[in-house]
């Protein structure tokens, strides 16, 4: 295994440990469901850091933990991969463009949640619901949840640039910090 791999999947395994550790403390109860920013700030240093599918399997590691454990609601699963994959897909983009430094990526998390996830927990999850009434909530709910997580991580990965962690933490890095 080489060492880009052991990076990948500590920090998979951290980013696992820490979004479970912080579940019980960050929270608060919304529609039918539990708003967890935690995630969404998980998401968006994992989507950054490691890209999509890695933020995608830690999404579903922290979500199937935390359902286990009754913290957390089966509707974590179509609210966090999403989520964790927007970040991912839009780090990438970013990173290949140069438009922008990659941690603003994580702004992108609300894209995949809200709209992405927000809509298959209406029409997969929850389809005994009325569906065009309870949609809207139901973005508005997470919404409330997801942006406040989304700039956490952004927060989080801009101070980890500017301590000059990141520079050789994950396959992506985030370079050197600005001047």
């Amino acid at each position: 295994m080489s060492s880009a791999n052991i990076r990948q999947v500590s920090l998979a395994a951290v980013l696992t440990a820490l979004g479970v550790a912080i579940s019980p403390f960050l929270w608060f109860p919304i529609l039918a469901s539990k708003a967890y920013p935690g995630q969404h700030m998980i998401n968006a240093v994992g989507g950054v850091l490691l890209g999509p599918l890695w933020a995608s399997f830690i999404a579903i590691c922290v979500g199937l933990i935390r359902m286990s454990l009754g913290i957390g609601t089966i509707f974590s699963m179509p609210g966090g991969i999403p989520g964790a994959l927007a970040v991912g897909l839009f780090q990438w983009w970013l990173r290949r463009s140069r438009l922008a430094s990659a941690e603003w990526a994580a702004l992108a998390e609300p894209l995949g949640t809200v709209f992405i996830g927000g809509t298959l927990a209406v029409y997969l999850v929850a389809p005994m619901v009325g569906r065009n009434m309870v949609l809207i909530p139901v973005w508005i709910g997470w919404s409330l949840s997801c942006i406040p997580g989304a700039i956490m991580g952004f927060i989080v990965l801009k101070s980890l640039r500017a301590a000059g962690i990141t520079k050789h933490l994950a396959p992506y890095g985030l370079g050197k910090p600005e001047e």
